[in-house]
């Protein structure tokens, strides 16, 4: 997998520049190319964070004058290699990944980087080498920031050995494992119990299916952990019509519609802010620089934190998602 942490240090001035331009909301360079072709492979359109990243993908094009060619694989792991095959035949600039499977694409991968086109993947990594670079966030450090508000929050409720119902992303999925994993780092050694729900694949929908059966199953819960928002927030709505006001959640994402219920005093204890107009919008940044052939770092970080009832009202959210635009890299 890609390294999350290290950047390589010959890349220190590229990373500046990026920095700069990203940090100040401009194009990269007047020396970079304008009026590329990028293509963009997503997962799925059928999570509202994906459709907003899309959005920011779109609208960063544009700003750059540039043409992005989006294809939606609707979670079909056959489809998405198609696509990628049809945008490498299209001759584009570079290429943008978000993969269905970390494994199923690197044969597609191995492809665009014979064909000498730049990759870029967004939000979940690929395990193959030749990407150029990866954008996204910290995953398992945004899951461990939920993590610890909730063992911070049952700890002031004077709560000890609560049962936790976890209900998951996408199975084999790198931003599930990475949720997973930081949520139960913060939960080691905190007495509490987590029951590992099913995959409801960040659909809402079907996150309401999961909770109906487990909330029948796990009478005494006490805390219901989504790997993001919407499906935290089918979860209380099923957590609602049964009565269940004493149970608390937290998901990930930074959706308005949780933010809400956390300003207004709810059952939803935090989540970590994962602003997907933004992340497009440098994913295009980066695609345009490594277009342009200069060195970009292997792991551009888009930046995450946590949110709860005492910093709410810092994060402007009248969009689907709350805003969240730090200046990226640490630079």
């Amino acid at each position: 997998m890609l390294n999350r942490r290290r950047f390589l240090s010959k890349s220190a001035i590229a990373v500046s520049a990026l920095t700069f331009a990203l940090g100040m909301g401009m194009p990269l360079s007047s020396a970079y190319a304008e009026g590329l072709k990028i293509g963009f492979s997503q997962v799925t359109l059928q999570s509202p964070f994906y459709v907003q990243l899309k959005t920011g993908a779109e609208a960063a094009a544009k700003a750059g004058g540039d043409t992005l060619v989006f294809l939606d694989a609707n979670g079909d792991v056959s489809k998405q290699n198609n696509d990628i095959q049809d945008l490498i035949t299209q001759g584009v600039n570079a290429l943008i990944i978000n993969p269905v499977n970390p494994d199923a694409v690197v044969p597609s991968l191995e492809a665009a980087v014979a064909a000498g086109i730049p990759v870029i993947t967004v939000d979940r990594s690929v395990n193959g080498a030749g990407v150029t670079a990866h954008v996204g966030r910290d995953n398992k450090k945004m899951g461990q920031l939920v993590g610890e508000a909730v063992v911070a929050r049952l700890k002031a409720d004077g709560v000890e050995k609560a049962k936790i119902i976890e209900i998951q992303g996408d199975a084999g999925g790198a931003v599930m494992m990475d949720r997973r994993d930081g949520f139960h780092a913060a939960l080691e050694g905190s007495g509490h119990t987590i029951v590992e729900g099913p995959y409801a694949e960040y659909i809402r929908a079907n996150a309401v299916t999961a909770m109906q059966d487990l909330l029948q199953a796990n009478p005494d819960v006490k805390v219901v952990y989504a790997h993001n928002d919407d499906m935290a927030l089918g979860a209380l709505q099923v957590l609602k019509e049964n009565n269940r006001n004493d149970v608390l959640v937290a998901g990930v994402d930074g959706l308005s519609e949780a933010l809400g219920i956390i300003a207004d005093g709810g059952n939803y204890i935090g989540s970590a802010l994962n602003d997907p107009k933004y992340l497009g919008d440098v994913t295009i940044q980066v695609a345009r620089e490594a277009a342009a052939k200069k060195e970009v770092p292997k792991f551009v970080d888009a930046g995450s934190t946590l949110v709860t009832s005492k910093n709410v009202a810092d994060f402007p959210r009248e969009g689907l998602f709350a805003e969240y635009r730090p200046k990226i890299l640490g630079q």
